[in-house]
């Protein structure tokens, strides 16, 4: 079976225009998100999923899955707060979405083959949908607990106009993960001759490799995992301290590390020569326009994409 794409958009609100994930980007206001699918299709997926909010599923089907048609099969899923397990119920006073993890549950009806899991406004590049899809395609039929997450470069994942967060990765000598620790503050320091650093908890700066892999929420999971999240998150739920913070977040590394620390699953780290860009700040703009334009012409994507 062809794998899915899974989008997680249900952060994009209905105030369409002033958002990041629907700025006009490429020659013909190309979104980095019809980039991620064209290049999903290019890499072999066949289908697209989005989970979004379903106050906007209307606007969402009119202004996006309409320039799809015709182009890959394409489905929605919702997330909703009050979206929990039986016998749970939204705490008062929350209003925080339940994270990440929790989005990927709501495509457990309409996902039943490997799919990859993505941000909708990160620029991931071609490189990185062909190392998922060929991983994913090549999983033997009822594969199960084998996974993988694209761990970029570090060095391709800076921003020039500021920090950014990343999750710092190890692996065995398998290139299966181990462990990934989230730095909130990457990048590069010129009192430390320029080099890549993060800051530690008490707030110096410390050296990190150029290729290192980071994770950018790039995951390649089989259906089962859907059957993890859904017993992980009932502990979560079942833990007062995650029900007394209102912005406690089910978030997908917080699963996998679960799942290979028990030795449950494993999660092969695929290397990508592909250099993330995207909008951090709004001085990355005008940068990440340009880099469209020289590939677009240097001919790795067509002027008009759908």
């Amino acid at each position: 079976m062809k794998p899915t794409l899974f989008l997680l958009a249900a952060g994009m609100g209905s105030r369409y225009g002033g958002l990041k994930q629907l700025d006009g980007l490429g020659p013909n206001g190309e979104t980095i998100m019809d980039y991620s699918i064209y290049d999903a299709i290019q890499a072999g997926f066949g289908k697209i999923v989005w989970v979004i909010r379903k106050d906007f599923e209307e606007q969402f089907r009119t202004q996006i899955l309409s320039k799809y048609e015709g182009q890959v099969p394409c489905e929605l899923c919702f997330q909703a707060l009050d979206a929990l397990p039986e016998g749970f119920k939204v705490p008062e006073g929350r209003v925080k979405p339940w994270g990440t993890n929790h989005a990927v549950l709501m495509g457990k009806d309409v996902i039943k083959e490997p799919f990859c899991v993505i941000n909708c406004d990160d620029f991931y590049g071609r490189d990185a949908f062909m190392q998922i899809g060929k991983f994913l395609s090549g999983l033997k039929e009822g594969s199960k607990n084998e996974y993988a997450m694209v761990g970029f470069r570090c060095c391709n994942t800076l921003s020039e106009n500021g920090s950014v967060a990343r999750g710092v990765c190890a692996y065995n000598e398998k290139r299966h993960l181990t462990d990934v620790v989230e730095r909130t503050e990457i990048m590069r320091i010129a009192e430390k001759g320029n080099a890549i650093c993060f800051k530690d908890e008490q707030g110096e700066w410390q050296p990190l490799e150029e290729n290192v892999p980071v994770s950018m929420n790039m995951w390649g999971f089989t259906p089962d995992y859907f059957e993890h999240s859904e017993a992980y998150f009932r502990e979560f739920l079942s833990d007062p301290k995650n029900m007394e913070n209102l912005k406690a977040e089910f978030f997908i590394p917080l699963m996998v590390n679960k799942l290979i620390t028990e030795g449950t699953a494993t999660c092969e780290v695929l290397d990508t020569t592909s250099k993330w860009f995207g909008v951090t700040y709004a001085a990355d703009r005008e940068a990440t326009v340009e880099r469209i334009q020289k590939l677009v012409d240097e001919g790795v994507y067509p002027n008009k994409l759908f």
